[in-house]
């Protein structure tokens, strides 16, 4: 690891160096490429990120969906609304817990996925990463979010 107290304050503050920013460009790549991808689909990212979660879980409350996805029920509610708007999925009240508002998939949310299947593999083509690399790519991230959540906590 570089000892950064070598490293002159002036080039820790270069845009071109900023781990952040590189992360933000990619997000941002990332994001043109499943536009298309997504497209024929009629999905937006945001959506086939909770349509991922619902093919891997089954119904689930609103509450679990943002825990998997990261995001609150106040960014989850209009994705939600749109997904039920397009018959993809169904929202309900708890009989448990009137509070609680569960989200499953319909029936062509569930025949999605089919269509959805070739969605990844064209996302991998195009980062032109082996499938080893991906991986590894998506090790080293998991290893970044746990540590930057650790220091989060931190405060």
């Amino acid at each position: 690891m570089t000892d950064l107290s070598r490293v002159p304050g002036t080039e820790l503050l270069r845009l071109d160096h900023q781990v952040c920013f590189s992360l933000h460009a990619a997000s941002r790549a990332f994001g043109g490429v499943y536009r298309g991808a997504l497209k024929e689909l009629g999905l937006t990212y945001p959506q086939y990120l909770v349509m991922l979660v619902l093919w891997e879980h089954g119904e689930l409350p609103v509450k679990q969906i943002g825990e998997h996805l990261r995001l609150d029920s106040g960014t989850l509610s209009p994705l939600l609304k749109r997904l039920e708007a397009t018959g993809y999925v169904r929202r309900a009240r708890s009989a448990e817990d009137e509070r609680s508002v569960t989200v499953a998939l319909t029936a062509a949310g569930t025949a999605l996925r089919e269509r959805a299947v070739c969605v990844p593999q064209r996302i991998i083509e195009a980062t032109d990463l082996s499938l080893d690399e991906a991986v590894a790519l998506q090790s080293l991230l998991a290893r970044v979010t746990a540590s930057l959540d650790a220091a989060a906590l931190q405060g």
